[in-house]
């Protein structure tokens, strides 16, 4: 019978554990659902909604082949759709059954100006001029590549595969090559598909189960069968002699005599007589060290049987991979309470995201630096502008000819600590960043605040300054919420915007008798007394030269025509950024004296001669962060960072 139990378990273990590995083979399902895009009309970009994306649970994959650097980017959905104004492209959505919908969107008509000799019994005005090649070119399209638009970008050559996307409500991805030719029409997205076999794992195990105890039922068949066949019964005892019958017949002595005759030996007569004994059947013995070699090789035996059962049950479950077993864990896990934000009504989202501007912040950096070291004011045109390009371009001028100049400020990148982006959905588009480096605490950290002008422009850094050591940073919303940009003229703040810069200028030239002088925080009067302190310098350089009695100065501060840049704060106040110019002239006092630049190397860099008899204009740029409080706080207005640096030098004629 135990034969039998040991047959039946060998068969259920093959059952299960074919079971078990025909779930991951033959009965598996596939691993992703796929589908096509299909694109009859060519374009030069292809624009998915994230809807599209979206169709199906689960992360998204996008696979597009063709020929060439294939380049894909995802951002806003209004933003992308704002850059492809005035492209064709193909935008892919999702129809109302669930379907891909393709549909070609061309360029709008360039609107043709009305001239004057169009009207009716006017002279028709003369032909347009045809385009150059490298207009038409530049008209053709718009590469892609590079473009502060995207929250994330990435290329591949003939075969792009981006895995994992969870693209967010309001994301669209964009499909193109360099924007000249026409885009990929070779997409496919999938998604994946849930193919776990969560019993395979258990039926492989429970399988490798019944196969051991079906080994061990066959091993007790087995020894119980060998000790069934122990020692076998002795046979009867020895039959009563029997006689012929004419011995029989014969006296008791007769026979007893002849008996005894027949009993002596024939073959041996030297043998003496020996009483004849029938032997008994007596167990084999063997000797002990024998018996126990057999027992250990059989229970030898019996262990090489027992574990390939094993190691095969260990090969099957080592096999089995997390979706081959039943999760038992919580599904989803419980949520944490976090801190209530509530956005004001009609909130617009933030110009950029927090690891977007960091990005640009990292790009826009690098090229900032190239430019300075090859003193190259074209390469930082493309990433500066207004009061931080023309203190780059001073800076160029004096470095080309004076080489032991002092650089100017570098961007740190190594450690942003403020995003503060604007929140709106047009153009212009700003945002205020502070960032350190990581490396050398000497390093003040850099404060400033870049703009992007129209889709198509990169950031460009409009205001820049070195925070001071003992400013106060306010409190600013969070990245992801972003905030309001200040009007120039704003009534709400204890001094407009667009009067910042006029009251600090007032300040430097008036000190005391300034009606803003109050207003304005210890830090701010002292970096107004530093600017006195340089014009003290000038001065006394004239009397130590003796040229005080033949020349005469006079200063002058006053603010650009930059605009202000400002943006609030938690506490309804204001950001402000704002540029400030302070002119120092100086003119001889009859035609009969010259002015001479003696060791001003950078005078000399500036003009490119060595003295003047009309006079000199140096001006220096301030560049300068205030925190400007709200209406009707007592709060004075705070500076957060500034810079000074050489603007220009010019011979007056």
């Amino acid at each position: 019978m135990r034969f039998v139990w040991a047959v039946v378990a060998f068969v259920l273990a093959a059952v299960l554990i074919g079971a078990g590995i025909a779930q991951r083979t033959v009965f598996m399902g596939p691993s992703n659902q796929q589908e096509r895009v299909s694109i009859e009309e060519p374009a030069p970009f292809v624009l998915m909604d994230g809807d599209v994306l979206r169709t199906n649970p689960g992360s998204q994959k996008l696979v597009v082949s063709g020929e060439g650097e294939i380049f894909a980017s995802y951002g806003r959905t209004a933003d992308m759709q704002a850059w492809l104004a005035d492209s064709d492209y193909n935008h892919v959505s999702v129809g109302d059954d669930g379907e891909f919908v393709v549909e070609h969107v061309s360029a709008p008509a360039e609107e043709e100006p009305t001239e004057p000799g169009d009207e009716a019994g006017a002279t028709p005005a003369p032909e347009e001029t045809p385009a150059t090649d490298a207009e038409t070119e530049e008209r053709a399209g718009r590469d892609p590549v590079g473009s502060d638009l995207w929250l994330d970008s990435f290329s591949e050559e003939n075969l792009l595969t981006a895995d994992n996307m969870q693209l967010p409500e309001g994301t669209s991805v964009l499909i193109a090559y360099d924007g000249t030719k026409d885009a990929p029409d070779d997409i496919v997205v999938s998604w994946p598909l849930d193919n776990s076999t969560p019993l395979a794992g258990p039926l492989m195990v429970a399988g490798g189960i019944v196969l051991v105890i079906g080994l061990v039922l066959y091993i007790l068949a087995i020894r119980h069968q060998r000790r069934g066949r122990g020692p076998r019964r002795k046979g009867p005892g020895p039959l009563p002699m029997t006689e012929p019958i004419e011995v029989a017949a014969l006296p008791a002595g007769e026979r007893a005599a002849l008996h005894a005759a027949d009993a002596k030996p024939t073959s041996d007569p030297g043998v003496e007589d020996a009483e004849v004994v029938e032997d008994e059947p007596t167990p084999r013995t063997e000797p002990e060290g024998k018996s126990s070699l057999r027992a250990a090789g059989a229970t030898r035996r019996r262990r090489m049987l027992v574990l390939p059962a094993l190691g095969l049950t260990a090969l099957l479950a080592a096999g089995c991979s997390a979706d081959s077993w039943p999760q038992l864990g919580d599904a989803s896990a419980t949520p944490s309470p976090s801190p209530t934000v509530i956005a004001p009504e009609n909130q617009k989202p933030p110009a950029v995201t927090e690891a977007q501007a960091k990005r640009i912040l990292k790009s826009l950096a690098d090229t900032v630096a190239e430019a300075d070291s090859t003193l190259d004011a074209d390469l930082a045109a493309t990433r500066l502008v207004g009061p931080a390009l023309e203190e780059r371009v001073a800076d160029y001028a004096i470095r080309a000819k004076v080489t032991n100049d002092a650089p100017p400020v570098a961007i740190p990148t190594d450690d942003v600590r403020v995003v503060l982006p604007e929140a709106t959905d047009r153009w212009p588009r700003t945002v205020l960043m502070l960032s350190q480096s990581a490396d050398d605490d000497t390093v003040p950290p850099v404060l400033l605040t870049m703009t992007q002008d129209d889709p198509w422009s990169n950031y460009k850094v409009t205001n820049l300054a070195q925070m001071a050591a003992d400013a106060q940073f306010p409190e600013v919303a969070a990245s992801w919420l972003g905030t309001s940009m200040v009007p120039a003229d704003s009534a709400f703040l204890t001094l407009p915007p667009d009067q910042v810069a006029t009251a600090f200028s007032d300040v430097v030239d008036n000190v005391e008798k300034s009606q803003y002088y109050g207003q304005f925080d210890d830090l701010s009067l002292a970096v107004a007394q530093s600017i006195r302190d340089g014009r003290q310098t000038v001065v006394q350089g004239l009397v130590d030269a003796n040229a005080a009695e033949t020349s005469k100065t006079a200063f002058k501060a006053a603010p650009t025509t930059a605009e202000p840049v400002s943006m609030t704060t938690l506490d309804s106040g204001a950001i402000v950024a704002v540029s400030v110019l302070d002119v120092e002239t100086i003119t001889p006092v009859n035609s009969d004296v010259v002015i001479r630049f003696g060791n001003n190397e950078q005078a000399k860099a500036l003009t490119g001669v060595t003295e003047s008899s009309t006079g000199v204009e140096t001006t220096y740029l301030s560049q300068l962060f205030f925190a400007v409080p709200s209406q009707g706080s007592s709060e004075p207005i705070k500076l957060l960072a500034s810079t000074q640096d050489l603007l220009s030098v010019k011979v007056i004629k």
